[in-house]
């Protein structure tokens, strides 16, 4: 603490003593200063913020800051932080605030980088609501940004500070009474207009966090506050999606709409911004957690088969190349070392078995879990790919060039001699095999943290017929009928399709022979109905992006009508098509539920083999239907792709 903090705090602690005990400074401002202090009375820790001592003797600006810290105690929501008390003693003019646990937004995105995509749009949501509810109150808050979001550490949630509180300048010294509506990196066009500030003024400033937060970049920066201002009034921002490749559309249409120069074109309110962003986290259903720790440890695993498989492959070469020279002095520690990893290998195999095991036990299926795979899990993998970059940086490079290096030195070595001692081959093949080996160790790391090949390796593996021999083997004793009544969440068409394979398994011989078939329609109807359920969220995400290209754009007001009405016209168009795909899933589950209650009347002795082999010729017509569906839309989408190539 300087000498000047110190002089400071002990002021406020004498002021204060006996009501409040300081504990130490929290941080500070152009307006005030936050101390984390205690409450003598109430016995609680507390947050306490005291006017900056050259502001305090203003009676204009003391006047300011405790009628609006006495607005901001009106408000009483989750996710505001509370006012207790607004006092003077001794000219210390101060309020009290409840004490959070944790960091400014601003902090986190400073201290971890930028966030992912799924982590922030909880954190808008939060503040939606907070800003929702303030609104509602007659409150704008007019300084929104990432230091006035804190995160609680304990809960994650988020809790905006200081409502209408930072409106003075940082520069008050060059008059008495200077305020600024807001901070020039976060201001609206309309408050950096001097037009003045509502509700959407407050939107686009929360449009302005989530960009930096996503990015790590502010939309427009300058050497000085005035060039940052101008561009707010006069420039459009970059789309979001430039500086974040792999973000979905949703997330990324409500922030640009946040951004739109005209405040008529942003969210009507801070309501509708966050049943945006809640849809952008809940638009792709959610993977149960035993899918989620699944497809973690599988992960993990399976990096360590890419490590076992990477060690044998480059001693059994480096065996083999040893074995070409005079003096393969060597051959026999590398056949080794590879003897020993392949002893090591079947551990991760071993462990692979047993999470199998143990995911059956929880009541899924491999069918659960390729259907999350396909569908749910690809929407995360953006999120994991922020910590990294997206392309091969210098280091990943480098380690490229090494690896083949360092295999033509030593194969140069083993033309001098071989790696015996005594002749000059030996410090070049050293040279040579520290090379490769270290290249190839910190090019495969980089990689697989790049690109999450650990993740797509399991994926592709599991999926494939060695994970069916997998699941099949790792399934042996378990009893499938126990486990399939666990609740469990899948789709529709994919719960129907494993309750017919049951009951159509519990059936006699004589009869599964009969309705031979029935396994492989049941199939195909399934999957055509989930990549019809798939059409459908593609329309959905189309759909949103028609939408942000109206609203996240400035135009100016004689195009708007124009751009109304083919909206609507797009609407209508997209809107009939996704019903029509909706009405062919609705088809396929009709049929894969009518052959699962014939199953059940003919396991119970009220049904027939005719009435069942009816309905499922039926199930056959709906699947050959579907499928030339598919097929016309695969074609039309290859023929567009060569179009635009062309």
């Amino acid at each position: 603490m300087g000498d000047q903090s110190a002089v400071e705090f002990i002021r406020v602690q004498a002021a204060l003593a006996g009501r409040y005990s300081l504990r130490r400074e929290l941080g500070r401002g152009g307006m005030g200063i936050v101390y984390l202090a205690h409450d003598v009375a109430l016995e609680r820790p507390v947050a306490l913020k005291v006017l900056q001592p050259q502001l305090a003797n203003q009676q204009v600006l003391k006047q300011r800051f405790q009628n609006e810290a006495r607005t901001a105690a009106k408000l009483s929501h989750p996710n505001i932080i509370p006012i207790f008390a607004v006092d003077e003693v001794d000219d210390v003019v101060f309020f009290v605030m409840a004490f959070v646990d944790g960091e400014t937004l601003g902090q986190r995105i400073r201290s971890r980088g930028p966030l992912a995509a799924s982590e922030l749009a909880k954190i808008l949501r939060d503040v939606g609501w907070a800003l929702t509810y303030a609104h509602s109150q007659g409150v704008v808050h007019r300084d929104v940004k990432v230091d006035n979001i804190m995160i609680e550490r304990a809960t994650g949630r988020a809790l905006m500070v200081d409502f209408g509180i930072a409106l003075i300048s940082q520069h008050a010294d060059e008059t008495d009474a200077l305020e600024m509506l807001g901070t020039a990196d976060y201001m609206s066009p309309e408050q950096a207009s001097g037009d003045g500030a509502d509700s959407r003024s407050d939107i686009y400033s929360l449009g302005v966090v989530a960009y930096y937060a996503l990015s790590g970049r502010l939309p427009f920066e300058g050497t000085t506050a005035g060039e940052v201002l101008v561009k707010q009034i006069t420039q459009v921002p970059r789309p979001i999606a430039e500086h974040v490749p792999g973000i979905s559309a949703r997330m990324a249409n409500a922030i640009d709409r946040c951004l739109a120069k005209d405040p008529a074109l942003r969210f009507a309110n801070a309501e509708d911004l966050a049943d945006a962003v809640d849809v952008a986290v809940v638009s792709r259903r959610e993977v149960p957690p035993a899918i989620r720790n699944f497809v973690t440890s599988s992960s993990e695993l399976t990096h360590n088969i890419i490590w076992i498989s990477y060690f044998q492959l480059f001693f059994a070469v480096l065996a083999g190349l040893d074995a070409l020279t005079p003096a393969a002095l060597a051959r026999d520690v590398w056949l080794a070392i590879a003897a020993i990893a392949l002893v090591v290998e079947p551990i991760p195999v071993v462990g692979m078995l047993s999470q199998i095991r143990k995911f059956l036990k929880s009541g899924y299926t491999r069918e659960d879990l390729v259907d999350a795979w396909k569908r749910a899990l690809p929407a995360d993998q953006p999120d994991g790919l922020l910590e990294h970059a997206r392309v091969p940086g210098s280091i990943e490079r480098a380690s490229r060039v090494a690896v083949p290096l360092g295999w033509a030195v030593m194969i140069g070595s083993a033309a001098v001699g071989g790696f015996s001692s005594g002749n000059a081959g030996l410090a070049l093949g050293s040279v040579g095999l520290m090379s490769a080996f270290i290249g190839g160790v910190v090019s495969l790391w980089r990689h697989d943290d790049r690109t999450e090949l650990s993740r797509r390796l399991a994926g592709a593996l599991l999926q494939s017929r060695v994970g069916r021999w997998a699941f099949k083997l790792a399934g042996v004793g378990l009893d499938r009928s126990s486990l399939a009544s666990l609740g469990t969440h899948r789709p529709t068409e994919l719960a129907l399709g494993m309750a017919v394979d049951s009951l159509f398994d519990a059936l006699p011989k004589t009869t599964r022979l009969i309705l031979s078939e029935l396994p492989s329609v049941v199939k195909r109807l399934q999957a055509d109905a989930m990549k019809m359920r798939q059409r459908v969220e593609q329309l959905n995400d189309v759909v949103t992006q028609t939408d942000i290209r109206v609203h996240s754009t400035s135009h100016p007001l004689a195009e708007n009508h124009a751009l109304a009405q083919r909206r609507d016209s797009l609407d209508r168009e997209l809107s009939m098509a996704r019903d029509a795909a909706k009405d062919r899933v609705a088809d396929a589950v009709t049929a894969l539920e009518t052959i699962r209650l014939d199953l059940l009347r003919l396991t119970a002795g009220a049904g027939t083999l005719e009435n069942l082999t009816t309905d499922l010729a039926d199930a056959r017509a709906v699947s050959e239907e579907l499928g030339r569906l598919l097929a016309a839309r695969n074609e039309v989408e290859a023929h567009l792709s060569r179009s635009r190539a062309a």
